[in-house]
């Protein structure tokens, strides 16, 4: 299919399927009715919920097909699909045997760019992917580039809608736009200003297929890059993504890490963050970003975070007095790495945000010693390399969950005097929090931290993560008042 243009007649009366009538879903259908697109949005669900919002939408002339209707409608000439439907679904094998592109939220709004009045080309993408740190690292580089005075939005798979964000009345100078792996799978034509992989570790390898497949779907975001790739010096298979990669000519591999940098990379010396790649004569000389404490909270991976927002910012010119204010002025979302409260000498740290045992693993890295709050639903996960790599920071451990069987056999094969206790099985919500708190305050001693870094997603037990980190915050804050 020749690829319709971002407006007028090439839109008008084409057919598109937009598959999922989640939150990308509803932005995306109500776009392309807006272009004029005729609009058929399907989805295998049922409940109450999307009947009501298949009503908004079929008020504006979309048609909405809900359960068994969740097929690929005849005469369809593009697919637009929300990030989370895999690439196994018979919507898309019937799309391919028909020769019907599919395009995700993220593809589509990088068609739909609208150039700059001041330069005559749209605003550049600074892109940022990874298994950990994405939102933290997109918001960094937010922060910096409002500091630089420059109009822009934390956007993608955080923040604001992408495609909201390209077709905004007053346009951005320049996008930080964070990107999920299911986002990069389905846009091919992406081309980021610049971007980065922070890091790689197996996750939703149930929609990949294999760990080969998402690294893959990863490493999309570094093509045809033009001015830097940005990788993890610590993470070689970031930098194998880079060599992979097809990038415009004069594009640059640009590493950060921990250390102090060489040239053409990012790294600390003496507790300041430093750039030794955007420098006259990178061989000899350096720049100063700012000071560890500058980042908040300093832990060593949102370090390696401030470092590849700080590259990035660089990278599309930003002066090194704003990459510091930036980081001075940013703040982390809740439920990551977030210090609740101090009770008797014991630090309290609600990482619920923590849902894979790479995230996980970076936060005990933090502590020391920690009794640790672990458990939940383990998505495949195993946890022999997380509890042997932390064994010597854990005092305790208090396990939660469907899977907490699997993180007791982890710790009695790598960590067997770490003391542990489990909650009742069968709890959930706000009584199970209440009892897990207590259970790590009585295995606490002073100046430890009590450790909310589950490694699991939540939803055998809560709503969502930030619902667990809420609930343990609450718990805390209760066992402080006694």
């Amino acid at each position: 299919m020749t690829a319709p243009g971002p407006t007028g007649p090439d839109w008008a009366g084409l057919q598109v399927a937009v598959a999922g009538l989640g939150v990308s879903g509803i932005s995306a259908a109500r776009v392309l009715r807006g272009l004029g697109a005729e609009v058929t949005v399907v989805d295998g669900g049922s409940g109450e919920g999307l009947r009501a919002r298949a009503a908004e939408l079929e008020a504006l002339g979309v048609t909405v097909r809900l359960g068994d209707g969740a097929t690929l409608p005849e005469g369809t000439r593009l697919v637009v699909t929300s990030p989370g439907w895999p690439p196994s679904s018979p919507l898309f094998a019937a799309a391919a045997e028909a020769g019907v592109e599919v395009w995700g939220d993220v593809e589509l709004a990088w068609r739909l760019r609208r150039p700059l009045p001041a330069t005559g080309e749209p605003a550049p993408w600074l892109a940022v992917t990874g298994t950990n740190g994405k939102t933290t690292t997109v918001q960094m580089l937010a922060s910096i580039l409002t500091a630089a005075g420059r109009r822009t939005a934390a956007v993608g798979n955080v923040g604001v809608s992408v495609l909201d964000a390209v077709l905004a009345e007053e346009p951005y100078d320049v996008l930080a736009v964070e990107l999920s792996s299911y986002q990069l799978h389905w846009a091919p034509s992406l081309r980021p200003y610049a971007a980065a992989v922070l890091n790689l570790a197996p996750d939703h390898l149930d929609w990949h297929g294999s760990m080969e497949a998402y690294a893959a779907d990863k490493g999309r975001i570094y093509e045809g890059n033009v001015v830097a790739c940005v990788y993890n010096l610590a993470d070689p298979a970031t930098e194998a993504l880079v060599r992979e990669a097809d990038v415009e000519e004069g594009c640059r591999a640009i590493g950060f890490g921990l250390g102090a940098p060489g040239p053409s990379n990012f790294g600390v010396v003496d507790g300041l963050l430093v750039d030794r790649a955007f420098v006259p004569d990178r061989a000899k000389n350096a720049a100063e970003l700012g000071s560890v404490e500058d980042v908040s909270p300093p832990a060593p991976h949102n370090i390696t975070n401030a470092l590849a927002a700080a590259a990035l910012a660089r990278a599309y010119g930003v002066e090194p007095k704003a990459v510091r204010e930036g980081l001075r002025a940013f703040r982390p979302d809740a439920h990551r790495i977030a210090e609740v409260a101090v009770v008797d000498g014991v630090t309290y740290v609600d990482d619920s945000k923590a849902t894979n045992t790479h995230a996980a693993a970076a936060s005990l890295a933090a502590y020391r010693p920690v009794v640790w709050v672990a458990g939940g639903l383990a998505k495949g996960a195993t946890f022999d390399e997380l509890v042997g790599g932390a064994a010597e920071r854990l005092r305790a451990a208090v396990l939660i969950g469907e899977d907490r069987a699997l993180i007791r056999e982890a710790l009695a094969r790598h960590a067997p005097d770490v003391p542990v206790i489990e909650a009742a099985e069968g709890q959930t919500g706000a009584v199970a929090m209440t009892e897990v708190v207590r259970a790590a305050a009585s295995l606490a001693r002073t100046g430890d931290t009590v450790l909310l870094a589950p490694a699991c997603a939540s939803m055998d037990m809560f709503t969502n993560y930030g619902e667990r980190g809420d609930l343990f915050a609450a718990a805390v804050r209760e066992l402080a008042d006694r």
